[in-house]
């Protein structure tokens, strides 16, 4: 992809030259990430408009925060993630079921009521 890594921006570990990375439909044009959840059976695919937060005119970083050398969690899943993305929780089986982003379907979470 020729991606130009860049010094990292507090509290990412991962940042590049945003002018080295292309654009698509779901953002930023880099890897999509998966995320197998409990089971193997599902997978929550994160795409680079989720992964990829802008934080200087020229740098994007990969936006997860790292979780230290001894953590509770290994990485932290935010706001930044689960925007335009539909999760549905099964409070009896304890299961949680991501859709794939809706800027896939050319939708967003905005065109949506939440009652």
């Amino acid at each position: 992809m020729k991606i130009k890594r860049v010094k990292p921006v507090a509290p990412f570990g991962a940042c590049f030259n945003s002018r080295t990375i292309k654009n698509s439909r779901t953002g930023p044009a880099v890897t999509v990430l998966g995320l197998v959840l409990q089971s193997s059976r599902v997978i929550w695919r994160i795409y680079g408009h989720h992964s990829m937060v802008k934080v200087k005119k020229k740098v994007m970083c990969l936006g997860f925060v790292d979780g230290g050398s001894e953590p509770t969690t290994s990485i932290v899943i935010g706001g930044h993630q689960l925007e335009d993305n539909l999760l549905e929780f099964d409070l009896a089986s304890s299961k949680l079921g991501p859709s794939s982003s809706l800027l896939l379907k050319n939708t967003s979470s905005s065109h949506y009521r939440v009652f």
